[in-house]
């Protein structure tokens, strides 16, 4: 088993398997989120079930495990790249032919992602699983207090924001590019790719990443508008 941590084949491998993972869980996350749009009582009735009970602490912990692993892993072969190419990496060069701009900039793309992530787990994580963890009926949230179970009043509050509205729309952009060449990449590496089903995956690829950010922006959009219309809280 030592080969998957010391050969850049066994890492891109944990790095796949980690990442389609990822993917799952956004597919899933994503599905959550547009419930609130058509149910807020079904939203935050998910967020009761997904609070600070025991499979749900225990998921999100693996959660982080696994986002820690797919970065640790990019970080160690983006390196081990770099050391390759020496004094290559620093000759002004040409994009190849048939070379996605997304796969010489995975890494970059993915450093956004974790920015934002850091972002967004402040906004929502800390103040609902992690204030009940913390014994927290209440949180403040703006100029009021909430339930850290009530998540729409969370979806809500920030996003009433301009600023972080466009924070978030750059991070679905990001977020798109990276999901759409390593859709493909990761089924790659597993093996599951030949001449045809390459381009399926691809294509396949591009439909799951578009599903994905524009679920994720279209609530964004969806409660920015609303909370002008109406205000934020109605």
């Amino acid at each position: 088993m030592s080969w998957l941590l010391k050969s850049s084949i066994g890492k891109k491998l944990i790095m796949s398997i980690s990442g389609v993972v990822l993917i799952l869980f956004l597919l899933f996350h994503v599905s959550m989120n547009i419930a609130a749009v058509f149910s807020e009582e079904a939203y935050n009735m998910i967020c009761a079930m997904l609070g600070a009970n025991w499979y749900a602490v225990l998921a999100t912990a693996g959660l982080g495990a696994i986002v820690a692993v797919h970065f640790i892993f990019a970080l160690m072969l983006t390196i081990q790249n770099r050391k390759a190419r020496g004094n290559d990496r620093y000759a002004v060069s040409v994009r190849p032919k048939g070379v996605e701009w997304a796969s010489q900039n995975m890494f970059v793309l993915g450093v956004i992602i974790v920015g934002f992530l850091l972002l967004h787990f402040s906004q929502f994580w800390y103040k609902m699983m992690f204030a009940e963890l913390m014994g927290h009926h209440t949180v403040e949230l703006g100029d009021t207090t909430v339930s850290p179970q009530d998540g729409v009043a969370f979806i809500k509050y920030y996003f009433s924001h301009l600023w972080v509205v466009i924070a978030y729309l750059v991070w679905y952009v990001a977020l798109w590019f990276h999901l759409v060449h390593g859709f493909w990449s990761a089924l790659q590496t597993v093996g599951w790719s030949g001449r045809v089903w390459l381009n399926r995956w691809k294509v396949i690829g591009q439909i799951v990443a578009t599903v994905i950010c524009l679920g994720f922006a279209f609530v964004t959009i969806f409660f920015y508008v609303k909370s002008i219309l109406c205000g934020a809280y109605c």
